[in-house]
């Protein structure tokens, strides 16, 4: 062990002129930090996310995996290497997404878990904490969040969801699905480290008990509901039962239930009347989390350069044949239901946090691949839209960061920068209060304290999603 100010002591300076060094020294710096796992990081600036500020770095030290103390550091901290940032540069808590799939369907053929790149992809992006939301394939998704536990793979903390509850599972019979079978299916998923649940396309009845046997476990649910036209079930009754979150549509009487959700907010335009505001109310009182997923009409939508324009090569990282397949396509047809549901539902974000509802929105991007527009990357493209919808850039990365840790009952280990907190940090060059996108281009990661080079987990899983050609297609497939 290395005492700060003695000559021994290993310093790295991250400066921009000067990143061929950096990158020559990476291998040692690297193999240093997997042994100790003890850093100083001083200048640049912090973002407090409790207060929504920039502060000045003066040190912020990290050992075992935990930052031990912020400012000047005390005579007897010992630590290992010793970052010094330039001014310009921005220290992040780590992004947390809360319907961060890793589902893609590259075939039309329907969705499969993509475990190949989409780790190190979300970790690229500062992405240090995922739910996937429904998970495809969870046990291997389970074998995935054992791996990246015992460092066996570079990938974010996985907050495993376990199977869909509802329709939207394969195989779900609603008919066969007792209450007893519901319970048992809770605990066997509790039992395998689940952190929470999913539930989409479910009856109320089933709902019920899936969220009563969830909290006799400690863990939450989330749900993709509906309006209550037919079997489904409007939010406004989930939040009675004890939803813990809710996605997508805010739900009660904004959305009656002789029509859908979706064809109710196609229409919507009272943003002043009485059945939005009850709504949020009843969100607010109870303390249920909202989140509403902007991004992901974009992609469908008519054509927004500022949405979806690629900022990085991200077809670069399917197998050269499956690229080719790809950009062979037809441009997908916009949805004109998204189309109008878009600017509707930002309205709709933003009156819900005018609405007392800032501290109970969380970030979820939504988005299972078609073989364009990467899952990991689209954080990115949800913090622009969280700031389109006219959330300031400081709760936009509240939101991202402390409300979903909050969300998930971790808001004492993650979602800020602390003392005695997990040590999942990103740092950003630029200034991401005056422009969110400053997040795109992260220069390092921190996960639970271990150090990672973006660059470096991008270039491991170049050209790894999806088969080398025709005789592999069926593996991407379902049921195969």
């Amino acid at each position: 062990m290395f005492r700060r100010g003695r000559a021994q002591r290993i310093r790295v300076f991250l400066v921009i002129a000067m990143v061929p060094a950096v990158a020559g020294c990476w291998e040692f710096v690297q193999s240093l930090a997997e042994r100790d796992g003890s850093y100083l990081i001083t200048g640049g600036r912090w973002l407090d996310v409790q207060t929504g500020t920039l502060v000045e770095n003066d040190c912020i030290g990290i050992r075992d995996g935990r930052i031990v103390f912020i400012g000047a550091p005390p005579d007897t901290a010992e630590f290992l290497t010793d970052f010094t940032l330039q001014d310009d540069m921005t220290i992040l808590p780590g992004l947390i997404d809360l319907h961060a799939h890793y589902a893609v369907d590259l075939f039309g053929e329907g969705r499969i878990d993509e475990t190949a790149a989409y780790p190190e992809l979300f970790l690229a992006n500062g992405v240090t904490t995922t739910f996937p939301a429904g998970e495809m394939d969870p046990v291997r998704m389970r074998d995935l969040r054992l791996a990246i536990e015992r460092g066996d793979r570079a990938g974010p903390r996985i907050l495993s969801s376990g199977p869909y509850f509802g329709s939207w599972r394969r195989g779900w019979d609603d008919d066969a699905m007792t209450a007893d079978s519901l319970r048992r299916e809770v605990d066997h998923w509790a039992a395998r480290g689940a952190a929470g649940f999913k539930a989409k396309g479910i009856r109320a009845e089933h709902l019920s008990v899936l969220i009563d046997q969830a909290h006799e476990h400690g863990l939450t649910v989330t749900a993709h509901l509906d309006s209550g036209f037919g079997s489904s079930v409007n939010p406004r009754d989930a939040i009675h039962m004890g939803i813990d979150r809710v996605e997508h549509f805010l739900g009660g009487d904004m959305m009656p239930a002789d029509r859908t959700a979706y064809a109710s907010l196609e229409v919507f335009d009272d943003f002043e009347g009485d059945a939005l505001r009850d709504i949020i109310d009843l969100y607010v009182s109870r303390g249920v989390n909202f989140d509403a997923t902007l991004s992901i009409y974009g992609y469908w939508g008519p054509h927004d350069p500022e949405m979806t324009e690629y900022w990085t090569d991200e077809l670069r990282f399917l197998t050269p044949y499956m690229r080719e397949v790809v950009e062979a396509r037809p441009r997908r047809p916009v949805n004109e239901s998204f189309a109008k549901m878009s600017p509707i539902k930002r309205r709709t974000l933003k009156a819900f946090y005018d609405g007392g509802g800032r501290d109970l929105i969380t970030l979820g991007t939504d988005h299972p691949s078609w073989g364009r527009y990467w899952s990991p990357f689209a954080v990115h493209r949800e913090l622009l839209a969280l700031a389109r919808a006219g959330v300031p850039p400081a709760d936009v990365f509240r939101i991202a960061t402390i409300n979903g840790a909050r969300a998930m009952g971790l808001g004492d280990e993650l979602g800020s920068i602390e003392v005695g907190k997990l040590a999942d940090l990103v740092i950003v060059r630029g200034n991401p209060l005056e422009d969110v996108r400053a997040a795109r281009d992260p220069w390092f990661v921190f996960t639970q304290g271990r150090m990672h080079a973006p660059t470096d987990l991008v270039a491991m899983v170049e050209g790894k999603i999806g088969p080398t050609d025709p005789s592999g297609e069926s593996v991407w497939k379902p049921g195969r």
